[in-house]
């Protein structure tokens, strides 16, 4: 487990099949899912179903900070790209990395490296100076045959993210 620079806030960061180890550290309920990032949306297709609609909203937004929820075997996952070089650079070395924001649960997320190192258990900080904080990334909801749902307003205003818009 790492912790990462974003273009949000500081991320934790494993492989698929390490997420006990971000639940543990996080002291994170169970129930709230982990979000994929990856660094091509391409990428993203080996874990989840990616339709037409959902295509036109990566290529609108990604990189960046929006979370689409999309059908995942006999669930949903998030996908997103984040917009930050360093982040980019591991996604393309490690591949498609588990990922949330680099705190205890309920906490504020660590905005620098130095923050993010305070947390026990990682292997090791990756400094991309200090991240630009404020909105985490907005999340939606992207499912077959229902309008698009907004999980969470962030850093993209939900009035920009209507299907007029793509």
């Amino acid at each position: 487990m790492v912790a990462i620079p974003t273009d949000t806030v500081y991320g934790l960061a494993v492989l698929p099949g390490g997420e006990s180890k971000v639940y543990a550290l996080k002291g994170r309920p169970d129930q709230l899912p982990l979000i994929l990032m990856v660094a091509e949306a391409v990428a993203a297709e080996a874990y989840v179903d990616v339709d037409r609609r959902a295509r036109a909203y990566m290529e609108r937004w990604w990189p960046g900070p929006l979370t689409i929820v999309l059908p995942a075997g006999e669930g949903t996952l998030g996908v997103r790209i984040p917009d930050h070089p360093l982040a980019l650079e591991l996604l393309r070395a490690a591949g498609p990395l588990l990922t949330t924001s680099a705190n205890r649960h309920g906490e504020p997320p660590a905005l620098t490296a130095e923050e993010a190192g305070r947390l026990p258990g990682l292997a090791g900080v990756l400094d991309g100076g200090t991240a630009p904080g404020g909105e985490p990334s907005t999340v939606i909801s992207l499912l077959p045959g229902r309008e698009l749902t907004i999980i969470r307003e962030g850093a993209i205003s939900s009035h920009l993210l209507g299907d007029e818009h793509i």
